[in-house]
């Protein structure tokens, strides 16, 4: 047996990993010295640089390389959505979290910021509350960010994967589709949703957001469908082709009624830890569908909808992943598809068509 003297010199003789290479960009001096207070309490962060506006956070890129941006999206002068684009660019790889404000104008301006490439956003506090729980959450965010950021970087280094094991499509009807998404997900429901054409299903859509985001992302999904999308509320019908979101508060399961299937809210914790999450609403989904449900799981970070993705199959349903090339955080669908759940590993638009095709299957199988 290992001394525990041993043990720790092994661990001593690891080297550490380099600490996460900030930026902070905010035209609040304050905001920018309490962000950089906060980051530099904990020796995984380095503050490479901070900016007051989106022209000197360009000019700085030019010269400092960062692993996080933490970005204010409403700034005097060329607003932080308005140079998002070239942000994202000028950090070549870097990824961007919006710090932005709670207010209502503000929760659509984040909603755009995602839509266009932002990774993750986190909501600012008032100055006078930027303490306690917030630095916490924070810290765990760039955590969060700063280790999927190098496991994407690590991955291509390493031995070859084994290639995935595919399942195939059940055949039959399509009862509903059920989609999970986290970090890097809003950019992946659009073009699902765009290259989605009219099914005979209704559409579940569990998306990791403060639920002061969610009518504003149900309507950007809306534009993006061309269907009729909503927050999802206790006891409504699923129709077809209408898509219900889960609350930022509850998981959103569904539940079979006197011949209907209708919306089940539950505020139970999750394994995952997410609120809302993808497992309940995948295991409800197998429950009321069986073989006819399909899951969809894209970008995200950790392992929410593994355990659902399982039931769904376990039940005889089809789950679809994203694939690595066109995901932000190849997290939540890798999972699914390391674990030989999947039955396509695609791009968001190629999964769109897999499901057209089964759904338009499932009609000439019916007549």
């Amino acid at each position: 047996m290992r001394s525990a003297t041993a043990l720790a010199r092994r661990r001593l003789d690891k080297p550490a990993d380099p600490p996460v290479r900030l930026m902070i960009v905010d035209d609040s001096e304050v905001a920018r010295a309490v962000l950089s207070r906060m980051v530099s309490a904990h020796g995984e962060f380095t503050l490479a640089a901070t900016a007051g506006n989106a022209q000197d956070a360009l000019e700085a890129l030019r010269t400092v390389t960062v692993d996080i941006i933490l970005l204010d999206i409403e700034m005097p002068g060329a607003s932080g959505l308005e140079a998002l684009p070239d942000i994202i660019r000028a950090g070549q790889g870097a990824r961007v979290l919006i710090v932005s404000s709670m207010a209502e104008h503000g929760a659509e301006t984040t909603l755009k910021a995602l839509a266009q490439g932002a990774a993750d956003v986190l909501p600012k506090p008032g100055i006078g509350n930027f303490a306690g729980r917030f630095a916490d959450i924070l810290a765990e965010r760039l955590r969060r960010l700063g280790r999927a950021e190098r496991e994407e970087a690590a991955r291509p280094a390493r031995v070859p994967a084994p290639p995935l094991q595919l399942r195939d499509m059940p055949d039959g009807a399509l009862g509903c589709v059920a989609m999970g998404a986290s970090t890097g997900g809003l950019v992946a429901l659009f073009d699902f949703l765009r290259a989605l054409p009219p099914i005979g299903a209704p559409i579940l859509v569990t998306q990791h957001l403060p639920s002061l985001f969610m009518p504003h992302f149900a309507r950007q999904l809306e534009a993006a469908s061309d269907r009729v999308a909503r927050v999802a509320a206790e006891g409504e019908t699923l129709r077809p082709d209408e898509i219900h979101v889960a609350p930022g508060d509850a998981h959103l399961c569904v539940a079979r009624h006197a011949g209907e299937v209708r919306v089940r809210l539950d505020r139970k914790p999750a394994s995952s830890g997410c609120l809302p999450s993808a497992d309940p609403m995948l295991a409800s989904v197998a429950a009321a569908y069986g073989r006819d449900g399909v899951g969809v799981m894209l970008s995200g970070m950790g392992r929410d909808g593994l355990m659902g993705s399982r039931r769904l199959v376990e039940c005889g349903g089809a789950v679809l992943a994203q694939d690595k090339a066109s995901a932000a955080i190849w997290g939540m669908p890798r999972v699914v598809a390391e674990a030989g759940l999947a039955c396509a590993v695609l791009a968001p638009a190629d999964l769109a068509r897999k499901v057209a095709q089964r759904a338009a299957a499932g009609v000439s199988a019916w007549n």
